[in-house]
C-alpha cells in the first residue's frame, strides 16, 4: 500500500491548511506572497515577514495525530510500500514511520539551506538568531531559506520519482486529506489507477478523482484512517 497525505491530516493537531474554509491563505491571502520564490530573493520586507511567520508556525509545537500513527501498523505489517507526503511538518517520522519510506514531496521546515552554496543547517539554530538578525544570511553571503517548497521552485531531486515508483509498485494507493488539485503531486491518483491499484480517498470533501476511486470516505480522518488501515490489515 502507499498512502499520499495532504494537508487535511494535520489539521486535526493544529496546524492549518492553507486552501480550506479556515486556511492560512482564505484568511489572509497576501500571505501566499511570502511563498513566492521570486518575491521571497528579491524583497527584504517578504522575507523578514517569512522568517517571522516559520518561527511562529504550529507544526513547531504539534504532535501526530491518531491518522499519522495508524500508518505505523501497515508499516509493522511489512505492507506500507511509501508515504508521499504534501506536507512539511515532519510528522510522519515523528509519529515514527521510518525516513526512507517518507517522500517530502514539498519539502522539509525543519531544515534551511543557502540558496548560493547550498549549505544546509537545522531550521531551529536559524530561528534562534531571529532576534539579532530578522532576515538571516549564509556564511557566505547568501540568503537562507527553508527547505519548503515555494512557489517558483522546483521539487526536491529524486522525491518525486520515489513518489512515482512507490505509487506504481503498490496494490492500494490511498489519498488521505489532500484535495488532489495541486500538481503533479495529484496525478499520482490517476498513476495508481492506471497502473492496477484500487483507490481509496479520504477526505472532508470531494476531490476530482473520487469518481476513479472504489471507496470515497468522507468522516473525521483521526477516525476514518485508522479504520480502514485496520480493514486493510485483515485482508493482507
Amino acid at each position: 500500500m502507499t498512502v499520499l497525505t495532504g494537508a487535511g491530516i494535520s489539521t486535526s493537531v493544529g496546524i492549518p491548511d492553507f486552501r480550506g474554509p479556515d486556511g492560512v491563505w482564505t484568511r489572509d491571502p497576501t500571505a501566499e506572497r511570502l511563498l513566492d520564490i521570486d518575491a521571497y530573493v528579491a524583497e527584504v520586507d517578504v522575507r523578514t515577514a517569512g522568517w517571522a511567520s516559520w518561527a511562529s508556525h504550529p507544526a513547531w509545537r504539534a504532535t501526530p495525530s491518531p491518522a499519522h500513527r495508524a500508518l505505523l501498523a501497515l508499516e509493522g505489517a511489512n505492507a506500507l510500500r511509501g508515504v508521499v507526503t504534501q506536507n512539511f511538518d515532519g510528522l510522519h517520522q515523528l509519529a515514527g514511520t521510518a525516513s526512507d519510506l517518507v517522500a517530502e514531496v514539498h519539502g522539509s521546515l525543519r531544515t534551511t539551506s543557502c540558496l548560493a552554496c547550498g549549505a544546509t543547517q537545522e531550521t531551529p539554530e536559524v530561528l534562534a538568531r531571529l532576534g539579532q538578525d530578522p532576515d538571516p544570511h549564509c556564511p557566505c553571503g547568501g540568503v537562507l531559506k527553508v527547505d519548503v517548497v515555494y512557489f517558483g521552485e522546483m521539487l526536491p531531486g529524486g522525491t518525486f520519482e520515489r513518489a512515482v515508483g512507490a505509487t506504481r509498485a503498490c496494490d492500494v494507493f490511498v489519498a488521505v486529506g489532500s484535495t488532489l488539485t495541486v500538481q503533479p503531486v495529484a496525478i499520482l491518483a490517476v498513476e495508481a489507477v492506471r497502473s492496477g491499484a484500487r483507490l481509496v480517498v479520504v477526505n472532508r470533501d470531494p476531490t476530482p478523482y473520487d469518481p476513479l476511486a472504489a471507496d470515497v470516505r468522507r468522516g473525521p480522518i483521526d477516525v476514518e484512517l485508522p479504520r480502514l488501515v485496520q480493514e486493510l490489515l485483515d485482508q493482507v
